[in-house]
């Protein structure tokens, strides 16, 4: 009875230590996209180089860490010319911030999604946000689709204020593998 209680205890240590599950997050399973807004019109665009890592336990989304990098010199925009603008120091000053960064610090169930909170270094500025996600974990796969909004501003981008929107649009999806 004694072996049988110590397998028992083995086999289910052992699975709660496998259950976390790390995906790791690139430029083609991980797409985040932007839409600035202005009176007159819009700019899509987006980042090309995305590199970090998603660790959940596939049986509690809530158990969610995310680190995602982003480099800042593969922003794209819809126009050649703002692209130059956007990676000037006007916007993200790509020069002196090649990298931005998000790291999560807490998620939480929020009926059929999760609320993500982390911190997010944009332009040499960290501050906290918080995005609502849907997430997924099936098996060896993970997907995750987000879309939120936040204020440049917050992070020291004032470029154009009153003819360009303070709050721009973001999308975050994930569709990785293990």
């Amino acid at each position: 009875m004694t072996r049988l209680m110590l397998a028992t205890v083995l086999m289910f240590g052992s699975l709660a230590s496998a259950a976390e599950v790390t995906f790791a997050l690139t430029g083609d399973n991980t797409k985040i996209t932007f839409v600035g807004t202005k009176p007159e019109g819009k700019h899509d665009g987006g980042f090309k180089t995305v590199k970090g890592t998603a660790t959940v336990d596939p049986s509690d989304v809530t158990t969610l860490k995310l680190s995602v990098e982003i480099d800042m010199n593969s922003t794209y925009s819809d126009d050649n010319k703002l692209t130059a603008h956007l990676k000037s120091p006007d916007f993200f000053g790509v020069k002196t911030n090649p990298k931005s960064k998000f790291v999560s610090t807490k998620v939480v169930k929020n009926g059929n999604q999760v609320s993500i909170t982390g911190d997010l270094t944009l332009n040499g500025k960290t501050k906290e946000v918080t995005f609502p996600a849907k997430v997924s974990v099936s098996g060896d796969r993970m997907k995750l689709t987000s879309s939120f909004k936040i204020d440049r501003t917050n992070w020291g981008m004032t470029y154009g204020k009153g003819k360009i929107d303070d709050e721009v649009s973001l999308a975050v999806t994930v569709e990785a593998s293990k």
